[in-house]
């Protein structure tokens, strides 16, 4: 015998759209993005005031103790991979990270007026918005291979090891934006149904408790999807311009020897135009 209601029903996939010139929006998409988008504006603002005050205690703040966290993790992640804070890679990285933090614990929030109509469900269990970040990650990460390495310099590791691997390099690059947009709307969308039926379950069957112990699991792995998507973005970059950082130390360490040989080859003849010509 099912304890859950013969009534419920379940819409996977089904969002209110808005039409405009004959393209269709998911409404309930574009507003809980919107909503994300404005809460990490917020935290930014917020975070900044506290970061640039200087309290009389010197004791910082929690929010200062989790921006710095945050930061300090994602900046580790950038130098272990790409040898350097990139002036864009981090910032990309903690601004993904937040928005999918936020997108994903919107879902958490108790709008669901009936089962038509939620207000702020989580925008990341739309395959619109994953696809659209993945989209945009991984073009970033062209852009950046081919401002490091130039264009035949980054196309180049298209046949690397081997020329016959051409294929299956291509496929691989093309995959990426598919598999970082479906790991990340899979594990959310997958949270909300999990919701949807817990919340179907009546109260005497233990429906409070069971709602509450899946919201903090879906809270931490909103978390870690989020830390994931962020992790994978900055290793896609270090991917990109891998062996460009080596090339330039090589390079350095060469004009450098070459510098200080040529220095050296000078100072020594210099000098012996010094020797008086009776030493001679």
């Amino acid at each position: 015998m099912s304890i859950l209601p013969a009534a419920i029903e379940i819409h996977p996939g089904e969002h209110p759209e808005w039409h405009f010139l004959g393209l269709t929006f998911n409404s309930d998409t574009i507003i809980s993005t919107i909503v994300a988008g404005v809460l990490v504006l917020l935290l930014g603002f917020v975070a900044r005031a506290y970061l640039t005050r200087d309290p009389d205690d010197h004791v910082p703040s929690k929010l200062q103790i989790i921006w710095e966290s945050v930061v300090g993790e994602v900046n580790r992640q950038v130098e272990d991979n790409l040898g350097k804070v990139h002036p864009y890679v981090a910032p990309l990285a903690i601004s993904l990270f937040f928005f999918i933090l936020f997108a994903n614990w919107l879902e958490l929030v108790p709008t669901e007026l009936n089962s038509h109509t939620h207000l702020l469900p989580a925008p990341t269990a739309d395959t619109n918005l994953t696809y659209a970040m993945a989209i945009f990650a991984v073009v970033s990460v062209w852009i950046y291979g081919i401002r490091t390495k130039g264009v035949k310099g980054y196309f180049s590791h298209f046949v690397q090891p081997y020329p016959v691997l051409l294929p299956l390099n291509i496929l691989e690059e093309l995959v990426k934006p598919i598999t970082l947009a479906l790991r990340l709307f899979g594990n959310i969308f997958a949270g909300g149904i999990m919701l949807a039926l817990i919340a179907a379950i009546p109260w005497y069957a233990g429906m409070p408790i069971a709602n509450i112990a899946w919201k903090i699991f879906d809270m931490a792995i909103g978390g870690l999807q989020a830390f994931i998507f962020a992790l994978l973005t900055v290793l896609y970059f270090a991917m990109a311009g891998a062996g460009h950082d080596e090339h330039e130390e090589h390079d350095g360490a060469h004009d450098g020897a070459h510098d200080g040989a040529h220095d050296g080859a000078y100072d020594g003849a210099h000098d012996q135009d010094k020797v008086p010509a009776g030493a001679h």
